[in-house]
């Protein structure tokens, strides 16, 4: 890690574990299904991926790089796949993973991750 963290990179990390804290707490509305304790660990772990991005983990970064990329092919499946979701909402569920991956690998960012 060299330096201070980018801003770009705060906000993906604070994101992150926003997501991971609603992901819990939706889990726990779940709790008494299968589904339920999967979103809880689902969120625990996105969590932690964020803490890592706080601390200039690159592991952090690549994994949450995978999970933003399969974010963006799951909302171009689902245009094709599901009747009624269509260009606005494949680019609605696109936008924060495709910003965040711009923000994660900025040259900013790329010099914090080295």
């Amino acid at each position: 890690m060299a330096g201070q963290r980018p801003g770009g990179v705060t906000l993906v990390a604070v994101i992150a574990w926003l997501n991971g804290l609603f992901t819990i707490i939706s889990g726990v509305f779940h709790i008494f299904s299968w589904a339920g304790w999967v979103q809880i660990i689902i969120g625990i772990l996105t969590i932690a991926v964020s803490l890592g991005l706080f601390r200039g983990s690159n592991l952090a970064r690549m994994i949450l790089a995978v999970i933003f990329v399969i974010d963006i092919v799951v909302a171009i499946v689902a245009w094709f796949a599901v009747e009624g979701f269509g260009l606005w909402a494949t680019l609605g569920a696109s936008i924060l993973p495709l910003i965040g991956l711009i923000l994660l690998f900025s040259p900013k960012a790329n010099a914090f991750f080295r």
